[in-house]
């Protein structure tokens, strides 16, 4: 017996990742990577937040075991998540409807929401937003999911086309699946207004559909609780959702792979019966979460003293984002490059989509050392004052081309 032919054909490589491993090939000293969805600091370093340091020194000091843990996770740290995603005091918090459960980071919990949906019987039917995070069509396909696409942003890529966003949708049979980034959208940094998520809210209600929020960056965007908002206009009385969200971002946890996926049931037996199979989803994947990082978001978020250091320190790389939006501004329009970038000082979050052809983006990166994604997703927590201004060179020359 030999392995499948296929599996000696090299897979292509990932559209992110693999640009990370090129851009670590890339010999030129002046390379930019825009590429990779990380925080960096001035120096251009993801560091390590001041908090997560004295959590896991607590750790050290206090550990006494490496047990396995619960199939779902620790309950102290489910518990902690679920009041941080909806607020201690929610109707689906208070009454038992939503149940949270950790996951190998935001992508661990899509795809046990996804192999959850799958093995009870969902609809096959699954739509996400075009464009979207490059990882969300992979995913799901390969969860045995049949994915179409609904509209999202205008021509530019920075403003959403509301009108065309409803209509796709409202052809969606009862029953389907639709995804939705809850803030910070990945990757046009363009969020839906309270307007358009109530009316998103009305026809998810009307159609009968059950949504998926990808809530990766709570936190990232103007504030733990103003980044809810989109997701709680979903969370109506009988509501039913899955929620998957992350801490690779926000607690600079990048190695770490902590997350959760929370599940919002009619009922708290409903939940606890849906419960049951996310288990069964878990057991059969990866068996059982890993600790540590859990443990440290456990120790910050439980205690009086770390979780208002954190919250601080959320909100200097929050403010760092947003100083590096305005100056992606400042620059892109001081070389006077075609087209209106003012949008990008305003989005939300860590990425912000350019707009650019396949060869413009290849010109960037073969031409000038310049890593970007997709149609030019650039990571403006990427950004720092030595490779700001060669990338605004380097986009003009680009532009100017025509190429």
């Amino acid at each position: 017996m030999s392995l499948p032919s296929f599996a000696r054909v090299a897979a292509p490589a990932d559209p992110i990742l693999g640009l990370a491993e090129a851009y670590r090939n890339d010999p030129r000293p002046n390379k930019v990577n825009l590429s990779a969805g990380v925080f960096v600091d001035e120096t251009g370093k993801t560091p390590m937040l001041a908090t997560v340091i004295e959590a896991e020194r607590r750790l050290a000091d206090a550990a006494t075991t490496k047990l396995y843990r619960p199939i779902d996770g620790e309950a102290a740290y489910r518990e902690l998540v679920r009041q941080l995603v909806l607020g201690p005091e929610h109707e689906a918090v208070v009454s038992g409807r939503a149940l949270a459960t950790q996951t190998p980071g935001g992508t661990g919990g899509l795809r046990v929401a996804a192999d959850l949906l799958r093995q009870t019987g969902a609809s096959e039917t699954l739509w996400m937003s075009e464009p979207t995070w490059p990882n969300h069509p992979q995913m799901f396909h390969a969860a045995g999911f049949k994915v179409r696409t609904y509209p999202y942003t205008d021509a530019t890529g920075r403003r959403i086309d509301a009108e065309a966003t409803l209509a796709v949708l409202g052809e969606a049979s009862p029953g389907d699946i639709v995804l939705l980034h809850g803030a910070c959208h990945n990757p046009t940094g363009v969020d839906p207004s309270p307007e358009l998520w109530r009316r998103l809210g009305d026809l998810i209600e009307e159609r009968r559909l059950l949504p998926i929020v990808d809530l990766a960056y709570q936190g990232f965007g103007d504030g733990l609780r103003e980044d809810a908002a989109g997701l709680l206009e979903l969370v109506r009385p009988g509501a039913e959702l899955l929620v998957s969200t992350s801490f690779s971002k926000t607690f600079s946890l990048y190695s770490e792979r902590v997350g959760a996926m929370l599940v919002i049931a009619r009922s708290a037996a409903d939940a606890d019966a849906v419960q049951s199979h996310v288990k069964f989803a878990i057991r059969v994947n990866y068996s059982n979460p890993p600790a540590h990082g859990a443990d440290i978001v456990r120790t910050v978020l439980a205690d009086a003293e770390l979780r208002p250091r954190w919250e601080v320190e959320l909100a200097a790389m929050r403010a760092r984002i947003k100083d590096n939006r305005r100056a992606v501004v400042g620059a892109l329009e001081a070389r006077h490059i075609p087209g209106d970038w003012s949008g990008i000082a305003t989005q939300r979050g860590m990425f912000a989509l350019l707009g650019l052809s396949t060869g413009q983006v290849a010109r960037l990166r073969e031409e000038h050392g310049v890593y970007v994604v997709g149609k030019g997703r650039i990571n403006v927590a990427g950004f720092t004052a030595a490779n700001l201004d060669p990338f605004a060179d380097a986009l003009a020359a680009v532009v100017a081309s025509g190429a």
